[in-house]
């Protein structure tokens, strides 16, 4: 049980709520993401009377955000309390401003709690009145919605995230990080470099984090000791300091661990101990066969490939895997003499290019559980080699975060459905998971990800399936 509702009253939106002028108070729209998918009521009130300029913004906001519409008479004020309080159980927080106070006086006898935020910076006339928790900047609201949540149950555990804002806003939306406690006692709370980051972190028990989304550099080098190779962003370098200012915080996952998944080459070589995982399962987990290339201006190609155990096409890939501009610029090379002058950023990993039918299993690891799923993915060789022959007999270059080369003469929609029905049955889940939980150990991670594909041609042959999963990179199983 949690906050049972929140009602942000119009005079915390707007910076002038006198006149028609619809600019609104810094943080509102942060505000606003962050409550959308908070698993909490939200609605907004404004007055009657309001202006038609206004009103207009605010029916956008209410119906971009999916919340529910509260409007008041000032002279009948009672109504519209009794209306958001029987629409909403628990407590009910009322987000008003130090300038207009909205419902707050009547509120009171309902129980409500008012934050009022210090919209105009003026905190001596804001501290004079008792009624409510008082705030400085809208950013700390969703602070002050965990410290609520915590105070109602003390076993509650806090975990704040911080992650760019389209992967957060694309977990939110899957109901990964409500404010509102979660049936196992979780709050998730959003860090925010808005606020002094220190003072958040003391409210929080667990950390998780996508540092990789803040990386501003990274130095190669030979050295596998990679603590020292990622240049990370003012704001991250201050998130780890403050960190390590607090010896009891609990950060999810070490940042010096997750070098390995930025170098493609050192996932590889990571890759090769699967050879050593024992699993009950009759077939066998490799990775992919790969060679690092340091020059494509090499004379002996087609040696160093018949060295490397692979025959093309092959797919090729930088050796960064992230924190860089040209990270997923890749090519798939049909022939040895491509490699000259190939547009793919240096030093590279060419790997072997497995047909798959279109069908990429996406695992997810948290913990010790293991979840997965099914996506497209690019098309087997023959298929690919027709677009080659129709692009002048060029590598295929694309940005494996924008778009991957398809099979023109299908739909999206057809690839998947024909891909998952032939192949899902074949998927060893089993040997995939013990796969998972070894570079569990290996990478000592609690949350990371891989992909697998299986191998068309054995399907085919309706021999052993074939996998080749990676993070970044490839492996697999035949």
């Amino acid at each position: 049980m949690g906050v049972g509702g929140i009602l942000i009253d119009t005079s915390v939106i707007f910076l002038n709520n006198n006149d028609d002028n619809d600019e609104v108070v810094p943080g509102v729209v942060y505000l606003l993401d962050k409550l959308q998918h908070s698993n909490i009521p939200t609605g907004i009130s404004y007055p009657v009377g309001l202006s038609e300029t206004k009103v207009s913004l605010l029916e956008k906001l209410i119906s971009t955000h999916t919340f529910q519409r509260f409007i008041y008479n000032p002279s009948s004020m009672y109504d519209t309390i009794t209306a958001v309080s029987s629409a909403w159980d628990n407590t009910i927080l009322h987000l008003v401003s130090n300038c207009n106070r909205g419902l707050v006086t009547k509120s009171l006898n309902f129980g409500w709690i008012n934050v009022v935020v210090n919209v105009d910076g003026n905190a001596d006339g804001a501290s004079k009145n008792p009624n409510g928790i008082f705030i400085e900047k809208l950013e700390e609201v969703p602070l002050t919605i965990c410290e609520l949540n915590k105070k109602l149950n003390e076993d509650n555990l806090v975990v704040g995230y911080i992650m760019k804002p389209s992967r957060e806003k694309d977990f939110a939306k899957r109901g990964a990080f409500p404010l509102n406690p979660t049936q196992n006692g979780l709050i998730f709370l959003p860090l925010t470099f808005d606020l002094p980051i220190i003072s958040q972190l003391k409210k929080v028990d667990v950390v998780i984090h996508k540092a990789t989304d803040e990386i501003s550099s990274i130095e190669r080098s030979n050295s596998h000791d990679c603590s020292s190779k990622i240049i990370y962003t003012t704001k991250m370098l201050e998130l780890q300091r403050c960190i390590g200012e607090l010896p009891d915080c609990c950060v999810i996952d070490p940042f010096d661990n997750i070098f390995p998944i930025v170098d493609r080459l050192r996932i590889q070589e990571i890759l090769l101990g699967l050879a050593d995982v024992k699993s009950k399962s009759q077939h066998k987990i490799r990775g992919a066969y790969f060679l690092k290339v340091d020059d494509f201006e090499d004379l002996n190609w087609e040696q160093r490939l018949q060295e490397a155990k692979l025959s093309l096409p092959n797919i090729v890939k930088p050796q960064v895997a992230c924190g860089v501009a040209d990270a997923h610029s890749m090519a798939i090379v049909f022939e040895a003499a491509d490699y000259m002058g190939l547009s793919v950023p240096l030093p590279a990993i060419v790997q072997e290019y497995v047909d798959h039918s279109s069908t990429l299993y996406k695992f997810y690891v948290l913990g010790e559980k293991v979840f997965y799923a099914v996506k497209n993915s690019t098309p087997n060789a023959n298929i690919l080699k027709k677009s080659y022959e129709n692009n002048g007999l060029k590598p295929l270059l694309f940005d494996s975060l924008k778009s991957l080369p398809i099979d023109g003469s299908k739909k999206p929609s057809e690839i998947g459905d024909q891909s998952t029905k032939l192949k899902e049955e074949h998927l060893d889940i089993g040997l995939v998971t013990d796969a998972a939980n070894h570079l569990r150990r290996v990478l000592d991670l609690t949350i990371f990800g891989f992909d697998v594909v299986v191998s068309h041609l054995l399907l085919l042959q309706r021999a052993s399936p074939s996998f080749l999963f990676c993070k970044k990179n490839v492996l697999g199983y035949k």
